[in-house]
């Protein structure tokens, strides 16, 4: 547990310093304050697109510490061997999930150098993504409230209680529009009225995502608050 007079982007800054990933410190603290202020509300949080578990981790705290609500993290969890390289050089994903497979970065494949540079020596030091996603979960003593479940946002339907309500989601999945559109859909199933849903990588360079954003959330009529908050960060809040 934190220590309540320790100022949280100190104690955030230390439980994902080793943890590998891409999220920065300024858009984690604005994931903290944002669930943490939804104490209040009825439901839990859900993450879509989790990788090592930087975001998971500064989620579990916040719902630890508000002491209410789980954490729910849906990914595809790659193993090494779903990753193949592509003509160009490039990589992509065709991840088995029970007795299917689903194709990740096709419209928007992983360059050689940071797949090299950031991917690769993970699957040299943990058994696969999951296997590093639970050992950071439970270095930082959040097991009891972070549930990770490996598959799309269309697999929390099995997962979750049959009246699960949502207060807080967060999406860095499927990066093309259609990805993000079936995302948002899934998420507004459970999303109750004052619950915030955010999206990393938003107007930077994934125009999927962007626009996305702009169909589904800012000119839908069904969110205020609409607001960028750091570089990459994007919000709204249910009406």
């Amino acid at each position: 547990m934190a220590d309540i007079k320790k100022p949280i982007i100190n104690s955030i800054k230390d439980m994902v310093e080793k943890i590998p990933g891409w999220s920065p410190i300024d858009q984690l603290y604005s994931i903290f304050l944002l669930s943490y202020s939804t104490s209040d509300l009825e439901g839990d949080f859900i993450e879509v697109g989790s990788w090592c578990g930087r975001s998971a981790n500064v989620l579990g705290l916040a719902a630890k510490l508000s002491g209410n609500c789980k954490v729910y993290c849906v990914d595809l969890f790659p193993e090494e061997d779903d990753w193949m390289e592509n003509s160009d050089g490039t990589y992509s994903l065709n991840v088995k999930i029970n007795d299917g497979r689903i194709k990740s970065y096709v419209e928007q494949t992983v360059w050689k150098e940071p797949f090299e540079k950031d991917i690769a020596p993970i699957y040299e030091k943990y058994n696969g993504i999951y296997d590093a996603f639970v050992k950071f979960v439970d270095m930082n003593g959040l097991n009891d409230v972070v549930c990770p479940i490996k598959g799309e946002s269309s697999s929390l339907k099995e997962n979750v209680p049959r009246d699960f309500k949502c207060k807080f989601a967060f999406i860095d999945g499927d990066h093309s529009y259609n990805g993000v559109c079936r995302d948002i859909e899934n998420i507004e199933e459970y999303l109750v009225p004052g619950g915030w849903i955010c999206f990393d990588d938003a107007f930077s360079s994934y125009e999927g995502v962007n626009k996305a954003i702009e169909d589904k959330i800012i000119n839908s009529g069904n969110y205020t608050c609409c607001q960028q908050l750091t570089r990459k960060f994007f919000v709204g809040k249910k009406i």
